[in-house]
C-alpha cells in the first residue's frame, strides 16, 4: 500500500545537492523504475529536465541532481513505468461515446430501449438520439434486435444506436424515414440492410450501409469536437495513457486536433491515420503527404493512412474464407476491392505514408497480406512498418506472413476476451485455432502492439494487460485461459503497450520507453505489474500520470 501523501509531501523542494554540476526539474526517487529498456531494465529514480528524462539510476545519484527549484516525488515504494500507449483506439468516437447514451453492458433488447427512454426524457426535443455499445451475443439471443422494440418506444425522434463493435447501426423507424431508406434502397457494396421474409428493413444495417442513416445525422459542430477530444484525453490520462493511435480520423477531426495541438492543448501523444473511407480527405492527404511531428509539444502527427478491407466479427460482417458456422451462406463482406485496396496501398507508399488496414476475417487477412507483399516489393520498401489492424482470425498458413514480410498485426488482447464466449458457434473449432494467435506470431518473429479498439471496448490498458496474459475475461472465465497456448509472458505484455506502440508508430526514440533524452511521459502506479498476481492486475493503481513531465492526472491519494 502506497501511504496518503499529502501535497507538501508530494511535492517537496529540498536545497540543492552540494558539487551538483546540473539540476533537474522534477526527480522521482525511493521507488521501483521499470523502464523497457533491456540495457537498464530498472532502476530506483529518474529525473526531469525540460520535458526530457536526464537521469535514470539509483537514489543516490538522483539526489545530487536536487536544486533549489528542483521538485522531488518521494515514490515510497511506488512503481514508475513508462506511459503506456493504445495502439488502436478512436479519439473522436470515445468523445462522442462519452456524450451520448452508453449501451455497454446492456442485457437485453428491453434493456436498450429502456436507457433510450431515459436520455429522451432528458434530453427534451424531437433531435436524434444516439447511443453505441449494444451487443446482441450477450443477450442470450444472437439474433438481431429490430426497429419494432425502438419504434413503438419512440415513434417521433429518430434513434440511431451503434453496436458494440462500430460495425452495424440499430435504429427505428424514424431514422429509417430520414435516411430514405426503404424497401426498394440497394444493398450498397460492402454493405447489408437486413430485410424480414417480405423485404422490408428490419432497422438493422451493416457495415457500409450505415452510411444511409449516419448521413443524414447532423454533423458535429467544430465546439462539440473540441469538447469531445477534451473529454477523451481526459479518460486517456486517468487511466495511465500518455500516446493513442487514432485509427481513422475524419478531416473535420484532424482539423480540430490540429489546431488544439497548436494551441497546447493535446495531453497525450496523437498519432492519428488518416480515415480512407473518407475519399476527398483521403485525396487531399496524399497530395499533402506525412506531417511528422506538427506542435513544438510534439503532441501529434498524421503520417498514416487506414483503410477497412472487411467488417467485424460480431456482426457477421468479417470476411471469411468460408461461411459462417451458424449462417450458412454468409461468408461476411468485403469492404473495397483487392483492385482497389492495391491502387490506394500503391499511392500510400508513393506518398511516403504508413498503410494500416483493418482486415478481421481469414479472408481480408489473406487479401491484404496478399496487396501488401505485391506492394512493398514492387516499390522495394523496407523499413515500412505497414500494420494490419486487429488480425482476429487468420488461417494458420498465413500466420508466419506478418513477421516475413515485416506487416505488424495490431491486436488487441482485450477483444479475445469479449467475443471468445461465441466465437467458436460463430466461425467453428478449426478456424478457432487461428483466431487471436498473439503467441504464434511472437514465435514467427513479430511483434504485437497493443490497444483496446476504444470505444468498441473499454480504454483501460489494465483490462488489456490482463486479457494478453491470462486469455480470461474479467470473472476469471475460463478456467486457465481459452487456448492458454497462445497467452504472451508478462514482459511481453508490458512491451506491447510500451516499447512496441511506440516502434509500431516510428516513435521509439521519442517514447515508450524511460531513457535519457526520451519524452517524460511516465505513470506512477500502486505495484509492479511484471510480478503482481494476475488476480489484481485489473486493480492495479494508477496514482500519477506525467506528460512531458507534466502531470495530467493524480489520484485522490496523490493530489
Amino acid at each position: 500500500m502506497i501511504r496518503r501523501l499529502t501535497t507538501a509531501a508530494l511535492l517537496l523542494t529540498v536545497a540543492p545537492a552540494a558539487g551538483a554540476a546540473q539540476t533537474a526539474d522534477l526527480v522521482l526517487t525511493n521507488g521501483l523504475v521499470r523502464t523497457a529498456n533491456a540495457a537498464q531494465p530498472r532502476a530506483e529514480a529518474l529525473a526531469v529536465t525540460n520535458g526530457r528524462i536526464s537521469f535514470v539510476g539509483s537514489a543516490l545519484e538522483a539526489s545530487r541532481l536536487v536544486g533549489s527549484a528542483t521538485t522531488v516525488v518521494d515514490l515510497e515504494g511506488a512503481v514508475v513505468i513508462p506511459g503506456l500507449i493504445d495502439s488502436h483506439g478512436h479519439i473522436g468516437d470515445l468523445g462522442t461515446f462519452l456524450r451520448n447514451v452508453d449501451l455497454f453492458g446492456t442485457s437485453s433488447e428491453q434493456a436498450v430501449v429502456d436507457r433510450m427512454l431515459e436520455r429522451a426524457a432528458e434530453a427534451v426535443g424531437d433531435g436524434w438520439l444516439l447511443g453505441r455499445g449494444w451487443d446482441q451475443n450477450e443477450w442470450g439471443n444472437t439474433a438481431f434486435p429490430t426497429k419494432a422494440s425502438l419504434s413503438a418506444a419512440l415513434p417521433d425522434r429518430p434513434v440511431s444506436l451503434e453496436r458494440v463493435d462500430g460495425h452495424a447501426l440499430w435504429v427505428n423507424q424514424a431514422a429509417l424515414d430520414a435516411a430514405g431508406v426503404d424497401r426498394d434502397t440497394p444493398d450498397p457494396m460492402g454493405g447489408r440492410i437486413v430485410r424480414d421474409a417480405n423485404g422490408e428493413a428490419t432497422g438493422v444495417l451493416i457495415d457500409n450501409a450505415m452510411e444511409y442513416v449516419l448521413d443524414a445525422i447532423p454533423p458535429l459542430t467544430e465546439a462539440e469536437l473540441r469538447e469531445g477530444v477534451l473529454l477523451a484525453q481526459q479518460e486517456l490520462n486517468r487511466l495511465g495513457l500518455t500516446a493513442a493511435v487514432d485509427a481513422g480520423a475524419t478531416q473535420e477531426q484532424i482539423a480540430v486536433m490540429e489546431q488544439m495541438a497548436l494551441d497546447g492543448e493535446l495531453t497525450f501523444r496523437n498519432f492519428v491515420m488518416v480515415l480512407g473511407a473518407d475519399r476527398p480527405s483521403l485525396a487531399t492527404w496524399l497530395s499533402r503527404g506525412p506531417t511528422g511531428w506538427i506542435d513544438e509539444g510534439r503532441s501529434m502527427r498524421v503520417d498514416a493512412i487506414k483503410i477497412s478491407a472487411d467488417g467485424a466479427l460480431g456482426s457477421r460482417g468479417a470476411a471469411l474464407l468460408e461461411d459462417y458456422a451458424d449462417e450458412p451462406g454468409n461468408a461476411g463482406l468485403l469492404l473495397l476491392s483487392p483492385d482497389t485496396l492495391r491502387r490506394i496501398a500503391d499511392a500510400a507508399a508513393e506518398a511516403g505514408f504508413q498503410f494500416n488496414v483493418h482486415a478481421i476475417g481469414d479472408r481480408a487477412n489473406r487479401i491484404v497480406l496478399d496487396v501488401f507483399e505485391e506492394t512493398l516489393a514492387r516499390h522495394q520498401l523496407t523499413d515500412h512498418r505497414w500494420r494490419v489492424e486487429h488480425a482476429q482470425v487468420v488461417a494458420r498458413q498465413d500466420l508466419p506472413r506478418f513477421a516475413e514480410l515485416g506487416v505488424i498485426p495490431a491486436m488487441q488482447a482485450i477483444h479475445q476476451s469479449s467475443d471468445m464466449a461465441w466465437v467458436p458457434d460463430r466461425i467453428g473449432y478449426s478456424r478457432s485455432l487461428g483466431a487471436y494467435a498473439w503467441r504464434s506470431v511472437l514465435d514467427d518473429g513479430a511483434i504485437v502492439p497493443g490497444g483496446s479498439d476504444f470505444p468498441v471496448e473499454s480504454a483501460d490498458p489494465r483490462r488489456s494487460l490482463y486479457a494478453a496474459v491470462t486469455r480470461q475475461n474479467d470473472d476469471g472465465w475460463p478456467a486457465g485461459g481459452w487456448f492458454p497456448e497462445e497467452r504472451m509472458t508478462r514482459e511481453e505484455s508490458f512491451l506491447s503497450m510500451t516499447l512496441w506502440g511506440a516502434y509500431a508508430t516510428f516513435a521509439e526514440d521519442e517514447i515508450g520507453s524511460i531513457e535519457v533524452g526520451k519524452l517524460a511521459d511516465v505513470v506512477v502506479v500502486g505495484d509492479d505489474y511484471l510480478t503482481m498476481p494476475e488476480d489484481e492486475i485489473l486493480d492495479l493503481p494508477i496514482l500519477m500520470t506525467l506528460f512531458g513531465g507534466e502531470v495530467v492526472y493524480a489520484s485522490d491519494e496523490w493530489r
